[in-house]
């Protein structure tokens, strides 16, 4: 589902003004981009253990009950808003079922006023790799998941961001400029940077980066 700038303006003005109806489609209209943050940054360790309908389900409702506080200072996009809530719920409901396994800062990127769980290399791997349509026998495909790790290793982790946003999260370039506290020009050539890498391990898969 999704929705237009201004009918998405006229949501949130609804929403504000207590229409549950209004709101409940506002926070719909953002579940799929939503959902797919939340696959790539979900730590592997709690796959199996974690849905993400259960982190946007506490994601919503944390919104629902700030709405109001949002509306009266909104300092970003209520899309950025809500992805930040979402964020800071993948941080609570990680350090909840690891504990002192999760405590790693260096995990945890900056954005605005609060952190965000990065995009770990085993579950960009895993989109890459599920962006191909041909079916691959086991064992190419956990070599190829294997290369395309180690290559997301090797590279410095704004660039696995980079890739993350602009690739997957679909935001331009301005937008992941902004995110990341960083220039348009560096967001560009650290994206490019990022994609040449892959497409050097994956030159034999034509098509593979197309949008």
């Amino acid at each position: 589902m999704t929705t237009d700038p201004s009918e998405s303006s006229n949501l949130l003005r609804r929403a504000g003004q207590g229409d549950a109806h209004a709101l409940g489609q506002l926070l719909e209209s953002h579940r799929k981009r939503l959902r797919r943050m939340v696959r790539l940054r979900l730590d592997p360790r709690l796959q199996g253990r974690i849905d993400p309908s259960d982190v946007l389900q506490e994601a919503y409702l944390e919104a629902a009950e700030r709405l109001a506080e949002y509306l009266r200072e909104p300092k970003m996009p209520f899309f950025l808003w809500l992805r930040f809530l979402t964020g800071q719920k993948l941080l609570v409901l990680r350090r909840r079922h690891l504990g002192t396994q999760a405590r790693d800062a260096a995990r945890e990127l900056s954005i605005y006023q609060g952190a965000m769980p990065e995009a770990s290399s085993a579950c960009l791997a895993a989109q890459l790799l599920g962006k191909r349509t041909a079916p691959l026998e086991a064992a190419i495909r956990a070599e190829m998941k294997l290369r395309l790790q180690e290559a997301l290793n090797s590279m410095e982790p704004m660039d696995r961001e980079v890739l993350a946003l602009r690739h997957f999260e679909q935001f331009n370039n301005a937008e992941t400029a902004q995110l990341l506290g960083i220039s348009e020009s560096g967001a560009s050539s650290r994206y490019l940077r990022a994609l040449k890498r892959l497409k050097d391990i994956l030159g034999s898969a034509p098509g593979f980066f197309e949008r």
